[in-house]
């Protein structure tokens, strides 16, 4: 059995992005956005489901836009436009659920250009299950 207390792993990753499990349908992931930071805008072809732990931010998804803060949670369809942004001076931490999968088993990606980097060299696959 896994088992987090998954405000508490989100609060004490430094890390933009840290998989924390990953199964044959979905993934769970902690992500850490700095003061002034941004995930960027992307698209996935999966489903997504953000949870935000703390600080405050801006979530745009298929170009609406709100608020967001602890306990929030923001859906993102498959194929929408998105990108969530820290509007506050602390960092802006959430963990998300990818159905299927769509980062590699096990990355942990210290900052966004990290991320981006790995994206871009096809090293942050999710795994064929």
């Amino acid at each position: 059995m896994e088992h987090f207390t998954i405000a508490t792993v989100a609060e004490q990753s430094p890390d933009f992005r840290r998989v924390l499990w990953t199964g044959k349908h979905t993934q769970l992931v902690v992500m850490t956005i700095p003061a002034d930071g941004e995930i960027g805008e992307e698209v996935h072809e999966v489903d997504q489901i953000l949870t935000f732990v703390s600080g405050v931010g801006k979530a745009v998804v298929s170009g609406q836009e709100r608020q967001v803060q602890q306990g929030d949670l923001v859906v993102v369809p498959a194929g929408r436009k998105h990108n969530f942004l820290n509007t506050g001076p602390n960092p802006l931490v959430l963990y998300t659920v990818y159905g299927p999968p769509e980062h590699a088993e096990g990355a942990v990606h210290k900052t966004k250009e990290e991320a981006d980097r790995l994206e871009e060299e096809g090293k942050d696959e999710a795994p064929q299950k």
